[in-house]
């Protein structure tokens, strides 16, 4: 039976044209053939060449010939093409075109399943003619790059973020939620990892835009990609394949593209470029539905559904339009299938040991204790991101949009703002100072962890434009516990992100910033650590022996102020965000807030005799500090509200644009109406 034609690229990531690009044949014979046929010159540098044979032959069926499935599942005629030069067998012996529901499981194949140990990559054979006379001058991309390129990323859960940020990334489009779940594949029942948006989607050049290298629409300084590089680097982290269904409409007009990036087929049949094929669908009014939208040719657009459906986890074109169903009007879906496996064998995601999270394969090792304070540290957000998405994903956004949701296998993901967690919270403006830059600052909000020093917790939570990039970064390392249950939190915008977005490059304003949040780590202790139990030093004789008095009397009891003040001293609500609080009044607070804390010191230590601030003062201090941070908040909300405002009256204005763009062309078309000459039939 004679094999179907099959090219093998809409998409070479090393190119910025659109001419096609023949995939290579799989045995050298069929090359040697296709070069006695074909003409002496090619148009671009990569023609047909020999490679070893591919083994094994695909083994999904595809429609009969002459058929293809339309956009409601229909099959309809096609014109029937001629050969391709370089024929991919499509069809396993023993297929017959009356069993056409045959499942076929897909042999095992050759790649490495361990992430680490999957970078080997052996071309089967140099292109003949990439470097000949007369060709363009162009970058290769070897497909090893996939590989090397995906390990910036150290961590699985990091890889995951970076589609959650392009998820995040389109609420600008109207994007309502991101659902995170395992996918079961139809091929073979393994588990692949399902990331779905209802955002804008892509148009078919957005979708190539974004399987290529260093290519990004995103403009904004507000939103949270730049490089253009985060979803291949974090699908290829994530495993060896992955397929994106995504529905657009632009222009009015709706489209409908699918893109498969795929190291397994690449090292299955030895490619020495990355090519990748796709296929895109258009809207059809006059039939309702849609049809297939060919850039270039049917030979081409049949070509690359046939690797589509050898090597992706649908066997027929109406499988992979019905990924479509749950879509919607526009969004995207990411499917990465073939996830990596540990270094002991294991699946690197687990979705099996708790049905409402994704967890870290071996990276959660509980201690069975009975010790209270460690129980309380391994059942801390510190501890459980590091295993568990659903705490990672609690913590990843300061502040998660309005009307916007992360759906975790089901479940909404609710946010955990660690300022919440806080005891004796204060907010410190750090403005660094670096010639040749705008006046730069960072509101840091810091306090002690609630169960301090039961939990052995510290470090800050660093955010770059709403994103998390360093949880709980440990700045004061010292064998003396000095700093323990210090816990802050602060959004540093000055400073850039690595492009995994797990840590910050270690420029000048960073070593700063470190140095800055060691010394506030310090401060803070020095002034507040007797509050937790330590015995501070650093106070007067008489503070130091009321406090140990205090700690006697209290018993099992945390070691603070008198009862009566803790109510006053321990706000009832939340600091607000500080990112929301204006410089100047922040600096007027807290030089208020230092002159009243300056002069409990000095009275203190004027006071030899062992009397202390009277319990009125010290009461009325803490009321104003419990108004003040209730002050902060109403302002920080009221903040939000305006800025809401100001987006309803954009889009209100956008709406009321498009409304009266749309009558203008209905009282038009109403005119062009009345002006045709209608017969009425008696």
């Amino acid at each position: 039976m004679r094999s179907t034609a099959a090219a093998a690229d809409v998409i070479d990531l090393s190119s910025d044209d659109d001419d096609e690009v023949p995939v290579p044949s799989t045995s050298a014979a069929a090359a040697a053939a296709a070069r006695r046929v074909a003409p002496s010159t090619s148009p671009r540098d990569v023609t047909p060449y020999a490679l070893v044979d591919v083994k094994p032959a695909l083994l999904y069926p595809l429609q009969p010939p002459g058929v293809v499935v339309g956009g409601s599942g229909a099959l309809v005629p096609v014109k029937e093409e001629l050969p391709v030069l370089t024929p991919v067998p499509l069809l396993a012996a023993g297929y017959s075109p009356s069993t056409p529901s045959t499942k076929v499981t897909l042999p095992a194949p050759r790649l490495c399943r361990q992430f680490w140990k999957s970078g080997d990559y052996v071309v089967a054979q140099r292109n003949p003619d990439a470097d000949a006379p007369g060709g363009r001058n162009r970058l290769r991309i070897n497909p090893r790059f996939l590989h090397s390129n995906a390990t910036s990323h150290k961590w699985a859960f990091g890889a995951i973020a970076e589609l959650l940020d392009n998820a995040i990334d389109e609420v600008n489009t109207g994007a309502t939620f991101v659902r995170v779940n395992e996918f079961t594949n139809p091929r073979d029942g393994s588990s692949s990892l399902l990331i779905q948006d209802d955002g804008g989607g892509m148009d078919p050049e957005a979708l190539r835009r974004c399987m290529s290298f260093g290519f990004s629409d995103k403009q904004s300084d507000a939103l949270i990609g730049q490089y253009g590089n985060g979803f291949k680097t974090s699908t290829m982290r994530l495993g060896a394949d992955v397929i994106v269904f995504t529905q657009n409409q632009n222009n009015w007009v709706p489209t409908r593209s699918i893109g498969l990036l795929s190291y397994t087929f690449l090292m299955e049949t030895g490619c020495d470029d990355v090519l990748v094929p796709t296929v895109d669908y258009q809207y059809d009014i006059s039939t309702a539905s849609y049809t297939q939208m060919l850039r270039h040719d049917q030979k081409l657009f049949s070509s690359n559904l046939a690797i589509l459906l050898k090597w992706s986890p649908f066997a027929s074109e109406a499988e992979l339009l019905k990924q479509f169903d749950d879509i919607g009007e526009h969004g995207t879906k990411i499917i990465v299938f073939n996830l990596w496996f540990n270094d002991d064998g294991d699946m690197e995601l687990d979705f099996n040991s708790d049905k409402k999270d994704i967890l870290i394969t071996g990276a959660h090792r509980k201690v069975n204790t009975n010790k209270a304070d460690k129980v309380a540290t391994q059942n801390y957000v510190s501890t459980r991101l590091r295993y568990s998405l659903r705490a990672y994903t609690s913590v990843l956004y300061l502040h998660i949009p309005d009307n916007f949701r992360i759906v975790l296998r089901g479940h909404d993901v609710e946010s955990h703002n660690v300022i919440n967690d806080l005891m004796y919270p204060e907010c410190v403006l750090y403005k660094p100072q670096i010639a040749g830059l705008a006046e730069l600052s960072a509101i840091t909000t810091i306090g002690f962890v609630k169960g301090a020093p039961e939990i052995d917790v510290q470090g800050f939570n660093v955010y770059h434009k709403n994103r998390l990039i360093a949880p709980f970064w440990k700045v004061a390392n010292n064998s003396y516990g000095k700093g323990r249950g210090v816990v802050g939190i602060l959004e540093a915008n000055f400073i850039k992100p690595t492009h995994d977005k797990q840590d910050f490059e270690k420029s000048v304003l960073y070593q700063r910033l470190e140095s800055r949040l060691k010394e506030m780590t310090y401060e803070y202790w020095d002034l507040h650590c007797h509050r937790i139990g330590y015995d501070n030093k650093k106070l007067p004789k008489s503070s130091r022996a009321l406090n140990r008095a205090n700690q006697m009397n209290a018993g099992s009891s945390p070691p603070i102020v008198p009862r009566q003040l803790l109510a006053a001293d321990i706000p009832t609500s939340s600091c607000a965000v500080p990112t929301f609080m204006a410089p100047a009044l922040r600096q007027k607070q807290m030089g208020l807030k230092r002159n009243i804390d300056a002069l409990g010191s000095k009275t203190d230590s004027a006071d030899q005799d062992g009397s202390h601030l009277d319990v009125s003062q010290r009461r009325r201090f803490n009321e104003y500090r419990t108004l003040t941070l209730e002050n902060d908040k109403l302002r920080g909300e009221c903040l939000q509200y305006e800025e809401s405002a100001k987006q309803l009256a954009l889009k209100e204005q956008k709406l009321r644009s498009q409304i009266a763009l749309e009558r203008k062309k209905y009282e038009e078309l109403l005119q062009e109406l009345r002006s045709l000459d209608v017969k009425t039939e008696k």
